[in-house]
C-alpha cells in the first residue's frame, strides 16, 4: 500500500499492530520514501489521519533508449512517455526493446516500473564449455543481450535463451525457443 503522508508518498513495506497492555493499540510501520528512498519508522494511532495515494498502472511497451531516459509506450492510447533513469532504475537490465512492462503513475508522474517474476533473454556472450566438466552445479558467467551477466550451466552457449529471475537476478533454466 502507499500512503501520502505529509506530501510525500510512502510505500509501506512492514507493519505491526500492537497493543500494549491497558494503552490504546497502534500501528508501527517501515515505510519507504518513493521519492528519495529513505527507509523509516512511523507510529499511526487509531486517531490519526491517513490518505491513501491513488496509483495508476498502465501496460507500456518500451521502444528505445534515448541518452539517459527511456521511451515507453502505452498500449492502449499510443502515447509516448520517456522516464529517467532515476525513474526506471535496475529494471531495464531486464527489459528488451518491444517487450510489455507495467508502469505505476500518481497524478501522471510515472513512480516505478514493475517486471515480471523471469523474464527470457537471450545470451550474447559466454565461453564454451570444456569436455570433461561434468561436475554438477559449476557455473560460467554468461552476458546478455540487455547487457546484465548472469552465472549460467557449462552447457549453455551462446544464442541459447535462459530465464532470469527478476527479483534475484539469478538463473532459472534455459528457455524454449
Amino acid at each position: 500500500m502507499v500512503l501520502n503522508v505529509e506530501g510525500s508518498l510512502f510505500l509501506v513495506t512492514e507493519f505491526q499492530h500492537i497493543t500494549p497492555g491497558n494503552w490504546r493499540a497502534m500501528v508501527q510501520a517501515k515505510l519507504k520514501n518513493l521519492k528519495t528512498g529513505k527507509i523509516v519508522q512511523q507510529r499511526f494511532r487509531s486517531t490519526d489521519s491517513i490518505d491513501a495515494a491513488f496509483l495508476e498502472m498502465k501496460n507500456m511497451e518500451y521502444l528505445y533508449q534515448d541518452g539517459e531516459n527511456y521511451c515507453f509506450m502505452d498500449t492502449q492510447s499510443y502515447d509516448q512517455v520517456m522516464l529517467s533513469k532515476d525513474v526506471v532504475g535496475e529494471a531495464m537490465q531486464y527489459v528488451v526493446p518491444n517487450s510489455q512492462v507495467k508502469i505505476t503513475f500518481h497524478e501522471g508522474k510515472a513512480l516505478s516500473i514493475d517486471l515480471p517474476s523471469a523474464v527470457v533473454l537471450k545470451v550474447t556472450k559466454t565461453d564454451p564449455g570444456v569436455k570433461g566438466d561434468t561436475v554438477t552445479n559449476v557455473f560460467k558467467p554468461a552476458l546478455l543481450e540487455t547487457g546484465l551477466e548472469v552465472k549460467v550451466p557449462l552447457f549453455l552457449k551462446t544464442g541459447d535463451k535462459v530465464k532470469v529471475d527478476t527479483r534475484t537476478g539469478e538463473f532459472l533454466e534455459r528457455a524454449n525457443d
